[in-house]
């Protein structure tokens, strides 16, 4: 496969725990890896395709509830591909954030637009922290089971880092005011 697209390898992650609808991956999305990455059904089901026609994911219908649902499984190919990709050195960690976007051309505006887009920008990041330290907090217990340290590991990232972006809209308010 020619160099993965992310949200790929995204759908082989999460069906190498378990299989999933569409609609399933994206609530898994949604509830665990948004702090860090997105996912949209936008591109979650032409990657599916893509990862069907590639045999590197199967799917079958089931009736689930009284409905027929489309149920997606990674397959032995897939799971060579996932562990090739999680061995690869190269990472893109591209860091976006439109506020610090809209803060950088700030001098278009006055200091009271700046403020009001931190203090919008420092809601969001004060309740995506509060369930990152729960989140964390209950894998404490758990550790010892090796996906439950990995995700311990990324919620304590989230944590650290939303605990200093806090820091920096306090500083940065400061300065503004």
């Amino acid at each position: 496969m020619a160099r993965e697209k992310r949200i790929n390898m995204v759908i082989l992650g999460l069906l190498s725990h378990e299989d999933l609808t569409g609609y399933d991956m994206k609530k898994r999305i949604d509830n665990s890896i948004s702090f860090f990455w997105n996912g949209s059904f936008g591109n979650i089901y032409p990657a599916l395709k893509e990862l069907e026609d590639e045999s590197l994911i199967k799917s079958s219908n089931a009736a689930v509830g009284g409905r027929e649902k489309i149920i997606y499984h990674i397959t032995a190919k897939g799971k060579k591909v996932l562990k090739e990709w999680l061995k690869d050195e190269q990472a893109s960690n591209e860091l976006r954030y439109e506020t610090l976007l809209k803060l950088f051309f700030g001098g278009g505006a006055d200091r009271s637009t700046a403020i009001h887009n931190i203090e919008i920008f420092e809601e969001k990041v004060s309740q995506d922290l509060a369930l990152l330290k729960m989140l964390s907090k209950s894998l404490e217990d758990c550790l010892d089971n090796d996906d439950h340290l990995y995700y311990y590991l990324t919620a304590s990232f989230g944590v650290e880092t939303y605990e200093a972006y806090l820091k920096w809209c306090a500083k940065a308010k400061k300065m503004l005011i």
